[in-house]
C-alpha cells in the first residue's frame, strides 16, 4: 500500500491486520513494552516522576506566594523546591532513560521522543533555576526565576501528557 493511500484505507488495512492476531499474540506484543529498569515486575520510572514534578509545581507557586508578598520564606522555599526537583528530576530521568534505549519498541511509539525531549528540557531549565534561586530573593525570584518556573511547568503539561499517553494508550511499562 502507497503512502498516498486514504488514511481510511491504510486504516482500514491496519484494523484488518490485527484483527487476525490471536489474543495471545497481541498481549505479547504489549507485553514486549515492558519497562526495562523495574523492581519486581513495577517500573520504576512511573514511581519517581511524581516527585519532581510537584517540587517544580511547588517552586512556581511560592515564586508567585513571592512575587505577591515579598516574603522571603516564599524565595527560600522556591530554591529549596527547585534544588529538590532538579536531583530527583534526574534520577528519575536516568530510571527513564534506561527504560527509553533499553526497549526499541518503546522508542518508536511516537509520543515517546517528545516526552524525552521535553522533560531534558525542563531538567535543563530548572537547574539554571535552580542557579538564579541561588541568589538574594528579589533578583532571584523576579521576574527570571518566575518565568523559568512558569515556562518549565508550562512544559510539564505537555511532558506529562506524552507521559499518560505511553502508559495508559501504548501500556509502556504497565505490569502484567
Amino acid at each position: 500500500m502507497s503512502k498516498g493511500a486514504p488514511p481510511e484505507l491504510r486504516a482500514g488495512i491496519v484494523v484488518a491486520a490485527t484483527s487476525m492476531m490471536s489474543a495471545h499474540e497481541v498481549i505479547d506484543a504489549m507485553r514486549d513494552l515492558h519497562s526495562t529498569l523495574r523492581i519486581a515486575r513495577h517500573p520504576i520510572h512511573p514511581m519517581l516522576v511524581p516527585f519532581p514534578i510537584a517540587c517544580f509545581v511547588g517552586t512556581l507557586l511560592s515564586d508567585l506566594a513571592y512575587w505577591r508578598t515579598m516574603d522571603v520564606m516564599w524565595a527560600d522555599f522556591s530554591a529549596w523546591l527547585v534544588t529538590v526537583g532538579v536531583i530527583l528530576g534526574v534520577i528519575a530521568g536516568i530510571a527513564g532513560l534506561i527504560d527509553f534505549l533499553g526497549n526499541r519498541l518503546i522508542r518508536e511509539q511516537k509520543s515517546a521522543w517528545p516526552h524525552v525531549l521535553g522533560n531534558a528540557v525542563v531538567l535543563v531549565l530548572s537547574f539554571i533555576n535552580a542557579l538564579v534561586h541561588s541568589r538574594d530573593a528579589w533578583t532571584s525570584v523576579v521576574p527570571t526565576g518566575l518565568i523559568l518556573s512558569a515556562v518549565s511547568v508550562t512544559i510539564l503539561l505537555f511532558t506529562g501528557w506524552f507521559g499518560w499517553s505511553l502508559v495508559y494508550r501504548h501500556r509502556v511499562g504497565v505490569a502484567e
